[in-house]
């Protein structure tokens, strides 16, 4: 039985040794049955993470690795890993070891003994972020909730192991903007969830800044949700009516107090008012035609530079 384990990397030359290290005592300690494939993605690393891949495909005939001709981001380092596993049961897993390659047993056992086609692991504490991140971070689960019929576990992690099936499900989306977590949701199978409480870096810094986080949540609210659109439509309806009331509230007042329809300032706020909401209406329209435009010219979703599979 073999495991593809599928490792994003971007500059993470400091914690690869020690990732390998890690899972190596896992198989050789709880798995020793089941073949290991690894397959580490450069995604457009300029440290020395790319030599050290090799380095390691090299001495470990298990290592496996792609390397893009610049960075894609995790979606398309996820979508390489996942046309080039081999595996029976497919892992994504993030090299830096804040998915704990310990669970595995406990994942593969949900599979084989209690017949779940997934084991999806997800947080149950965000102790070490900044309180702010966390806030953002749960207040944008609750909101795609209600708003998604794809519902998201609330703290859930790309780890995730999946059989052959799954995987093949997930290749079949050929989507160029991709957002992991409602994909993993949206094609459905009887997925185990397995909590974890956070677990802190073994090395290097985040790639994720606070903007980047939430690009990324826009990426999740509009490829799984046109609620934003209804929004829109709901808020064009209502001020339209507002407006058309204040129209003959004025027209009343005039006739009845001559020259009482003065004021230049509330005017000018009304105006600013609804040019805000105007374009916040077309920031939402737009966000909806962006991703259209980038589909609909078939781009492929990574470029491979170097590649061992």
């Amino acid at each position: 039985m073999r495991i593809s384990l599928i490792v994003p990397c971007l500059n993470e030359e400091q914690a690869i040794p020690i990732f390998k290290q890690t899972l190596d005592a896992v198989f050789a300690t709880e798995l020793p049955t089941y073949e290991k494939e690894l397959i580490f993605i450069d995604d457009g690393s300029t440290d020395n993470t790319l030599q050290i891949i090799k380095e390691l495909a090299t001495n470990s005939p298990d290592v496996k690795f792609i390397s893009f001709s610049r960075n894609f981001g995790k979606e398309a380092a996820i979508y390489a890993g996942l046309e080039a596993a081999t595996g029976d049961y497919t892992a994504v897993m993030d090299v830096d070891l804040q998915d704990p390659p310990s669970l595995l047993p406990e994942m593969i056992r949900a599979i084989e003994e209690e017949g779940y086609d997934c084991a999806g692991t997800c947080r149950v504490s965000r102790s070490g972020e900044p309180p702010i991140r966390s806030f953002f971070a749960r207040s944008f689960y609750k909101l795609i909730n209600k708003i998604s019929k794809t519902q998201i576990v609330d703290g859930a992690r790309d780890y995730k192991l999946m059989t052959r099936p799954v995987v093949n499900a997930l290749i079949s989306l050929k989507e160029y903007n991709r957002f992991s977590k409602g994909l993993y949701e949206w094609v459905g199978f009887r997925t185990k969830w397995f909590k974890y409480e956070n677990i802190e870096r073994v090395a290097g810094e985040t790639k994720w800044s606070f903007f980047k986080l939430f690009l990324y949540s826009i990426e999740g609210i509009v490829a799984f949700s046109t609620a934003p659109l209804a929004l829109a439509s709901i808020m064009g309806v209502l001020l339209s009516g507002f407006s058309f009331l204040s129209i003959v509230i004025l027209v009343i007042r005039e006739l009845i107090w001559h020259h009482s329809a003065y004021g230049w300032t509330s005017m000018v706020c009304i105006f600013c008012l609804m040019g805000g909401i105007i374009l916040l209406c077309l920031g939402i329209l737009g966000q909806y035609l962006a991703r259209t435009y980038t589909e609909v010219k078939k781009r492929p979703i990574y470029i491979s530079k170097e590649r061992s599979i």
